[in-house]
């Protein structure tokens, strides 16, 4: 018996489906696919703007693309296989060089197309023909799918896709079909990406990551605790505005704010050469590279402005802090505690002298109130941020494509930690008479982090959820920070160095034990026994033992060290994870030398890859969460079909 809401329902899917024909049609389809392999995922966390490696790693598919190459062709000499390998990850930087050795190019665009076919034929044996039609570009689409789908047994029809490919050549559509087949290559090796956070910050290229992962075939990413940074910064968090432009400064590194976003800080560098002109300013001097080159000037430009935001971030959190008592924060108010005539702190029941005592715009009465003239820099600053179209355009993707965390395909993704105490039970985060836990505290910050950004009719919710975003960034209960502070002013002001000392949340310690992972997944609904957690954030020292795979297998560390500064410490540059129908694979990935050494001489990434997990069945689409909605759609339709043979539902005339 079908009620009134699925009629209503079933009325409105006609329009779609108009037909007994078309919904039998679809119905055939879906089934179909259902028995499809399952796609291919890949994981990769805390990119952290190192666009050149991250572009590599993506193109390649963490060596899948080397792999279906290997398969296709076991026999083919190294060279020709590296070859083919680098123009299918940037076909058209190499497709120019390569052309400049040949001699007999007709030759050679023959060879390489059939070789690409073939590589085409194995790669989009997990899709059906519809869905890789979907991914062929115009004016392409027809040709290279007659020639993908050719019937290799039907003796009758070889001159046939042979004078196909002699006129694709002949009339000079070689490059074009070329570059249209290795671009199809690399989204059919990757069914799905999951980023696991931290796309911003440290490399210099994070908006050009964004651009790639907009333009992504199918991606979702797991908010990190500097994407939410940078989020909330979008948003119109004052104090995460501050946040985003010293860290900034910190690194020297400005490519995103400046060139990237075409954020203007010269309302902040005005006021720091006005207000800081005879402060030295040592203690904020940029942390630069060697690579970089910046001259006296301006390295004392960015101290002097670095100064500045670091003061005036310091106020605003403080306002939170005072605004938010729930946070129970009250110890990181600092600036209040500062004795300005000794130029001291006492800190922890210690007295610490400053090492920066130098604070003209605080006023002692109120620490926490901006002078009106860095009022109007915070000012010009959120409207800098708020007017950039391709920040804006970014960060809506990150709410439309990210979250908190994800559960998919059996497995549990997350960027940093679920709060633990020391005894193994949840950490509770208190509001009111009510208390937030593991699953339902992920649930409310991911609401309150999308109220911040939408509530634009509604001030007090608005400016709730931007605390909240805040709080996510650097309070001691967050689940994307994990620690227990963020010592900023310690750092900055005081050289004790146990007082900058930031203690982990104890998940950090419990993660190894298989039954704290087991308690984690339950309480997602996961099924211990089969499923994982993914996460990042902490970087794996591999360099010191450390393994990223953990409680028995049930949990994976992914984060590697992809940016440069972490690379000291890991000893390696990155991990990304490979899911396919039969194994867990993960990759262990050396530094990436450069774009332009892996077209010009054909260096590929060095990458260690380990076995994790291996299936003996293999799986398919209907194992999958696509399976599960293909089933219900299909349902449906069948719905749809008796309906349209009962006589409740009328075939659209046409």
């Amino acid at each position: 018996m079908i009620d009134e809401a699925k009629q209503a329902y079933l009325e409105l899917l006609s329009a779609k489906y108009p037909s007994i024909q078309a919904a039998s049609t679809r119905i055939v389809n879906l089934t179909a696919e259902l028995n499809l392999p399952k796609g291919t995922e890949h994981f990769i966390s805390d990119i952290h703007g190192e666009f050149e490696a991250f572009r590599h790693v993506l193109r390649s598919g963490s060596g899948s693309v080397k792999r279906k190459i290997e398969d296709t062709f076991p026999d083919l000499p190294a060279e020709e296989k590296r070859m083919l390998a680098t123009l299918i990850y940037y076909p058209e930087e190499k497709l120019p060089l390569v052309l400049e050795t040949v001699k007999d190019q007709a030759s050679w665009y023959r060879t390489t197309l059939l070789r690409l076919l073939e590589v085409g034929r194995l790669a989009s044996a997990k899709y059906s023909r519809t869905r890789v039609r979907q991914f062929l570009p115009q004016p392409f689409t027809d040709i290279i799918d007659e020639l993908l789908h050719r019937q290799g047994d039907v003796e009758a029809k070889a001159a046939y896709y042979n004078s196909m490919i002699e006129t694709i050549i002949g009339t000079g559509s070689a490059k074009g079909v070329i570059v249209a087949l290795a671009e199809l290559i690399q989204k059919l090796v990757i069914a799905r990406l999951h980023v696991i956070g931290d796309v911003y910050d440290r490399g210099p290229g994070a908006h050009l990551i964004m651009d790639a992962l907009v333009d992504y075939h199918n991606v979702d990413v797991q908010w990190g605790n500097h994407d939410i940074l940078w989020m909330a910064a979008a948003a119109g968090s004052d104090a995460c505005i501050a946040n985003v432009i010293r860290i900034s400064l910190r690194y020297a590194n400005m490519e995103t704010l400046d060139n990237g976003y075409a954020i203007s800080l010269l309302p902040l560098a005005t006021f720091a050469l006005n207000t800081y002109r005879d402060d030295p300013c040592d203690q904020f001097e940029p942390r630069v590279s060697d690579e970089t080159e910046f001259t006296e000037q301006e390295l004392r430009l960015m101290a002097q402005m670095h100064k500045a935001i670091t003061v005036i971030q310091l106020k605003l959190e403080g306002q939170i802090i005072q605004r938010r008592p729930h946070y129970q924060m009250q110890d990181r108010l600092l600036l209040d505690k500062i004795d300005f005539e000794t130029q001291s702190i006492c800190f922890n029941d210690t007295d610490h002298s400053l090492l920066d005592g130098h604070f003209p715009t605080v006023n002692p009465d109120q620490p926490y109130q901006l002078t009106a003239q860095e009022q109007m820099v915070v000012d010009k600053l959120r409207l800098s941020f708020a007017n950039s179209k391709r920040l804006q355009r970014h960060v809506r993707f990150l709410y439309s494509k990210g979250g908190m965390y994800l559960v998919y395909n059996g497995n549990l993704l997350y960027h940093g930690c679920i709060g633990m105490n020391e005894d193994g039970s949840f950490q509770i985060f208190e509001v009111g008479d009510e208390g937030y836990a593991a699953k339902g505290f992920m649930d409310r910050v991911d609401r309150l982090a999308r109220q911040g950004y939408f509530a634009n009719d509604d001030p007090d919710r608005k400016q709730y959820g931007l605390d909240a975003m805040w709080y996510l960034w650097s309070g001691p209960l967050s689940p994307l920070f994990g620690k227990d502070k963020m010592a900023t002013f310690e750092r900055y002001f005081i050289a004790d160095e146990t007082t900058h000392k930031e203690t982990r949340n104890a998940y950090y310690q419990l993660r190894d034990r298989a039954d704290i992972a087991a308690k984690i997944l339950e309480e997602f609904g996961l099924d211990p026994e089969t499923a994982h957690i993914i996460n990042g954030h902490v970087p794996v020292r591999v360099k010191k033992g450390e393994s990223p795979v953990k409680a028995d297998g049930k949990l994976l560390v992914i984060d590697g060290g992809f940016a440069k500064a972490y690379q000291q410490q890991t000893g390696i540059a990155g991990y990304t994870l490979v899911f396919n129908s039969y194994v867990f694979l993960l990759a262990a990935h050396q530094p990436f030398e450069s774009t332009q050494k892996a077209i010009e001489q054909e260096l590929d990434i060095k990458s260690d890859t380990q076995i994790l997990e291996t299936r003996d069945k293999r799986l398919l689409v209907r194992d999958t969460d696509v399976g599960r909605a293909i089933r219900e759609e299909r349902e449906d339709l069948r719905l749809l079909l008796q309906a349209y043979r009962s006589g409740l539902v009328k075939e659209p005339y046409r």
